[in-house]
């Protein structure tokens, strides 16, 4: 019997195949196993990996203690910082109301300066010898000071009249001029040219006066500067 008849006979024996099929059926388990293995690697790394740790509870506290701090610290400047501006607004409307008429004040001051000269002029013989009209005319005069008098007073403005021996001020008075062999001690009030005025706790006008000079040998008021 021959190889021929052998094969024929039996259906088990292999089949002879070509070359080319060979390589290509070859090349096509290999490459399914290539991939096999990298699905394989692909597998066992991501089983390999441990699971995501859970953050440090006490890193987590005080992360939200500073946290808290910073807030804490931006609410209490904005607060301060509201207060600040309540009390400059509350100021500024004190200072308006206060202060406000300031400069119309120191206008009137003038006319009230005015009346004083006026009433002053006339000596107490010239008022006796005075008609009846004179005498109304002057006590118009007079009463006129008065009602601005107390309209001064009720807008919070002061009269500063020093008198005759006070020390000599340089925040209230002003120097116009030096008395000489006044017997005063040097540097105190002598004479009251104008009479000076507050508006609250302002001055609006200095009062103006003569001063003492110093003499040789006479007593000083202390050393007070009253160069004006």
């Amino acid at each position: 019997m021959t190889e021929q008849d052998n094969n024929n006979g039996n259906p088990e024996a292999p089949q002879a195949k070509d070359p080319a099929s060979l390589k290509a059926a070859a090349d096509a388990i290999l490459a399914a196993a290539d991939a096999a293995a990298k699905a394989g690697g692909a597998g066992a790394e991501e089983q390999s990996d441990e699971p995501e740790a859970e953050p440090d509870p006490f890193a987590v506290l005080v992360a939200l203690q500073q946290e808290n701090a910073e807030l804490k610290d931006k609410v209490l400047r904005a607060m301060s910082e509201a207060e600040n501006t309540r009390r400059r607004a509350i100021r500024d409307r004190e200072d308006a109301q206060r202060y406000g008429a300031q400069k119309f004040a120191g206008d009137m001051v003038i006319v009230s300066d005015n009346l004083r000269r006026a009433i002053a002029a006339l000596k107490p013989e010239d008022r006796a010898a005075s008609p009846e009209t004179v005498q109304s005319l002057i006590d118009g005069v007079e009463a006129t000071e008065r009602q601005l008098l107390a309209a001064f007073e009720r807008h919070g403005i002061k009269e500063i009249t020093p008198l005759a021996g006070d020390r000599f001020d340089a925040h209230l008075h002003e120097a116009m001029f030096e008395v000489p062999n006044s017997g005063q001690p040097a540097g105190t009030v002598v004479h009251v040219v104008e009479a000076g005025y507050m508006i609250g706790d302002r001055l609006l006008r200095a009062a103006r006066v003569g001063v003492a000079k110093a003499e040789e040998g006479a007593p000083k008021s202390g050393g007070v500067d009253i160069q004006a």
